[in-house]
């Protein structure tokens, strides 16, 4: 990436090394202006994957901040620490043999009635989710509203490295959405129609066609395909 030379240059400390950077990037950016090279914590590059979770504090300020290093801007005197992948406990389970009941999920994960409501878990969250909320529809065993206020949810485990009990919402919230996807959640009729349609062989020789294609041909195919648009 270019960085038009005009930029006025601020300092920011990554893991207590001092780096001047242009003003106006992105963590990410800044990170990479610095020479670093991102092979872990780095993913879309658009708010998407959760991947960049990131730590920081602003010099003479002692609040710890959370945000995902490709949308934050850098700001003077910012102090930064990644965190590429934090530890929690996942529950190992095979969804078929879940039924969506009221008490599927503390089964799953007992430790969530450990939650004493604090709201760490929703300051902490990039996304501005109500965490603490579908925690406690979780608790009281609302999967289908668990899963709407987590449907934003990236994964990256801010949640996790703070709550004070060790709990880990995001992985709660993904069962959430698994169970509603699967049991709750009404069918698509036209997702049935082309499922069948794939099974028949319809679209076999087309497919085939996909399999043997060049790249210049996928891309341009890519090109011309037919967008629909939702009004």
């Amino acid at each position: 990436m270019n960085y038009p030379a005009e930029k006025p240059l601020i300092d920011i400390y990554v893991m207590g090394k001092r780096y001047q950077v242009p003003r106006g990037l992105t963590i990410m950016q800044a990170l990479e202006y610095a020479g670093y090279q991102l092979v872990r914590g780095a993913g879309c590059r658009a708010g998407f994957c959760g991947a960049c979770a990131t730590v920081y504090q602003i010099k003479g300020n002692p609040q710890l901040k959370f945000d995902l290093a490709c949308q934050t801007e850098i700001q003077p005197d910012m102090y930064l620490t990644q965190i590429p992948f934090f530890p929690t406990q996942k529950a190992s389970y095979q969804l078929n043999k879940i039924k969506p009941e009221a008490d599927a999920l503390i089964k799953e994960y007992p430790d969530i009635l450990k939650c004493f409501g604090c709201n760490t878990c929703t300051k902490t969250c990039p996304q501005d989710l109500e965490v603490m909320e579908f925690m406690s529809d979780a608790i009281r065993g609302d999967i289908s509203d668990a899963a709407d206020k987590s449907f934003d949810c990236v994964m990256c485990g801010l949640c996790a490295a703070r709550c004070p009990q060790g709990l880990q919402p995001y992985n709660v919230a993904i069962l959430c959405r698994r169970l509603q996807g699967k049991y709750k959640a009404p069918r698509s009729q036209h997702l049935k129609e082309r499922l069948q349609e794939i099974r028949s062989g319809k679209w076999r020789e087309e497919i085939q066609k996909l399999k043997t294609g060049s790249s210049a041909e996928l891309k341009q195919k890519y090109s011309d395909r037919e967008i629909e648009l939702e009004m």
